[in-house]
C-alpha cells in the first residue's frame, strides 16, 4: 500500500492523500479580485487528483498584495469575486479547497514576475507605501519601508482575523497563515529585518509574539471546526538571520497552542541567501521539525517524482509533500504518482476514458 495514498487528518479536515497543491500566485486579479483565470486554473488544479489544493497568496490588506495583480480578501468585494469562482470549482470536484492569508510587507507594490517583478517606481500610478517590521528596504535600491506602529499591528491582526472569517463564510476548509518567503509576518520573525526594540522585537519571544497573535486570534475566530496551520521559512540561510533552531522552537509553541499542520519551506528575506537547491533539498528541514512536533508537517521544494515523494511520507521524514511548479508543468501529476506506486485516485467521470492500459485501477 503506498503511504503517499494514504489518508490524512489536518486537524478537522482529512485528506484522501499526501499530495498538498502548494500557494502558487497567479498575478491575475483585477484589484485583488480573482476571475476567469482563476476560475479555470484552480478548476483544472481540482482535477488532478490531489488531497488539497490551496489556493495563492492573498492579501488580508490592500497593501499587503506583492503586486497590483495579486488576489485579495480584505472587503466584501473580494469575497464576492470568489464566489462564483469556488462555485464552479465544487460543482465537478470534491477536493478539499484551503487558502494562504498573507500580507507581502516591505516586498509589496512589485511588477508582476513576468514584467521584472522589481518594486514598482513611487511615481507608478499603481504603487503604494510599503510596510514592515523596521524602517529597512529588502534591497538597498528599494524604498524603505515604514515600521509598523501599534495601531497598525492592531489594525493587521483583525485585518487577517476579517479575511479568515470571510474564507469560513465562503465554505473554505483550510487557511494557511503565510510566514515565509519574506513577506511581513516572516519579516518581523527574523533578526535582520525585525530591529526593534518595542514587543514586537529584540528576544525569540518577541519576535514571534506577532505570528502567535495572528494565529490566536485566527482560531478563535474560526472554531474548532475548520483547519488553520502556518506556513514558514525554516531558515533565512544567512549567517544571524531566522534559522531552523528557532524554527524548532517555534514550531513546539505552535503545535501547543492547536496549530493543525506547518508548511516547511526556506528562504526569501534576504538577498545574501545561498541555497544549494537540488531535488528535496528542503526536506530535512521539514524532517528536523517533524521530530520535535505531533502536529503533521508538509515538505515542499523540488519533489519531482513519485518515487521520491512516497519515500519521504514512508521514511517519516514528513507527513505530507507539496507541489507546486511541478504541478502547473504536468497538472496530472497525482494521477501519473498513482499508477506509478499501484495507488488509485480520484477522477471525474468525463475523464476516465483516458485512462491508459498499462495502469487499469488507478481510478477509483
Amino acid at each position: 500500500m503506498s503511504h503517499l495514498f494514504s489518508p490524512l487528518a489536518l486537524g478537522p479536515l482529512t485528506l484522501s492523500n499526501r499530495i498538498v497543491i502548494a500557494p502558487m500566485c497567479q498575478y491575475s486579479a483585477d484589484n485583488g479580485h480573482a476571475g476567469s483565470w482563476h476560475a479555470m486554473h484552480y478548476g483544472q488544479l481540482a482535477q488532478s487528483g490531489a488531497g488539497l489544493l490551496i489556493i495563492e497568496a492573498t492579501a488580508v490588506q490592500a497593501n499587503g498584495r506583492i503586486s497590483w495583480a495579486d488576489t485579495g480578501l480584505w472587503d466584501e468585494a473580494c469575497q464576492a469575486a470568489w464566489q462564483p469562482v469556488l462555485a464552479g470549482i465544487r460543482q465537478w470536484s470534491a477536493m478539499p479547497l484551503g487558502i494562504q492569508l498573507a500580507h507581502a510587507g516591505r516586498k509589496a507594490s512589485c511588477h508582476r514576475p513576468w514584467e521584472g517583478g522589481a518594486q514598482m517606481a513611487a511615481d507608478d500610478a499603481r504603487s503604494w507605501p510599503t510596510v514592515s517590521a523596521s524602517a529597512q528596504p529588502y534591497a538597498a535600491h528599494e524604498a524603505a519601508p515604514q515600521a509598523l506602529d501599534q495601531a497598525g499591528i492592531d489594525a493587521l491582526i483583525a485585518d487577517f482575523v476579517s479575511a479568515a472569517t470571510r474564507a469560513q463564510a465562503l465554505g473554505l476548509e483550510l487557511i494557511e497563515i503565510h510566514a515565509a518567503h519574506g513577506y511581513l509576518l516572516h519579516q518581523f520573525l527574523s533578526p535582520l529585518s525585525n530591529t526593534r526594540s518595542d514587543r514586537w522585537g529584540g528576544s525569540l519571544e518577541n519576535r514571534m509574539a506577532l505570528l502567535l497573535a495572528v494565529f490566536d486570534a485566527i482560531k478563535a475566530a474560526v472554531g474548532d471546526g475548520m483547519a488553520v496551520g502556518v506556513r514558514i521559512s525554516a531558515t533565512d540561510w544567512v549567517a544571524g538571520g531566522w534559522d531552523l533552531a528557532q524554527s524548532i522552537e517555534l514550531a513546539r509553541v505552535l503545535d501547543a497552542r492547536g496549530c493543525h499542520f506547518l508548511h516547511v519551506s526556506s528562504g526569501g528575506l534576504d538577498a545574501r541567501q545561498q541555497i544549494a537547491v537540488g531535488p528535496g533539498y528542503q526536506v530535512p528541514l521539514a524532517q528536523a521539525i517533524k521530530a520535535q512536533v505531533g502536529m503533521p508537517v508538509i515538505a515542499v521544494g523540488m519533489i519531482t517524482e513519485p518515487t521520491h515523494a512516497e519515500g519521504i511520507v514512508a521514511s517519516g521524514q514528513a507527513d505530507a509533500i507539496g507541489i507546486a511548479r511541478g504541478i502547473l508543468y504536468n497538472p496530472r501529476w497525482p494521477w501519473h504518482a498513482a499508477a506509478a506506486l499501484g495507488a488509485t485516485v480520484t477522477a471525474a467521470p468525463q475523464y476516465r476514458r483516458c485512462e491508459p492500459r498499462t495502469a487499469r485501477g488507478v481510478f477509483a
